[in-house]
């Protein structure tokens, strides 16, 4: 089995199929963080073959071949949020009460209602960890992985996003 840093150099120097290696070898874990950040497998897919693309022909700009499996998991995310941002317009407070209202009918526990509609309207990198966190119930270590940020700013972010919605919870409230 060739290792990464000799399959770049290989692609590098001409050989397109090596790629295909390094393809196979990190479908899954691309198309999983993918699917992580977007929550949609079909947005997932998208992106997996956008980064691909990016990575290949920005392959020769990688100093260190061995370094490619941390660096196709950054290309990843950069199109993934890239793709989040695109999707998720920014919303008040005030909006996403109203959408969610509407779209629940009152099957959710109002408390829980509320809950959610303060969520959504969290700034992205807040939002993204909370769910990743509350939601998918991921360790912080395996979220920071899968963010590319530190486990400290993974933890600060949640720390602030929890305070931020106990704010706006007893807001909403009165």
């Amino acid at each position: 089995m060739q290792s990464d840093k000799d399959l770049v150099q290989a692609v590098v120097n001409g050989h397109q199929s090596a790629f295909a290696v390094l393809i196979e070898r990190y479908e899954r874990p691309v198309r999983s963080l993918a699917a992580a950040i977007l929550r949609d497998t079909h947005l997932a897919e998208d992106v997996a073959q956008e980064a691909f693309t990016k990575a290949y022909e920005k392959l020769s700009m990688l100093r260190d071949g061995s370094a490619f499996g941390h660096w196709i998991l950054k290309v990843t995310r950069r199109c993934a949020y890239q793709i989040a941002r695109k999707r998720l317009p920014s919303r008040t407070l005030d909006t996403a009460q109203e959408t969610t209202r509407a779209s629940h009918n009152g099957q959710l526990n109002e408390n829980l209602d509320r809950l959610l509609q303060a969520v959504v309207c969290l700034p992205e990198h807040e939002r993204i960890v909370v769910m990743l966190r509350y939601f998918d119930d991921h360790s912080v270590d395996t979220i920071a992985t899968m963010t590319g940020r530190s486990v400290g700013t993974v933890t600060k972010q949640l720390t602030r996003a929890r305070s931020r919605l106990k704010t706006w919870l007893k807001k909403a409230k009165q």
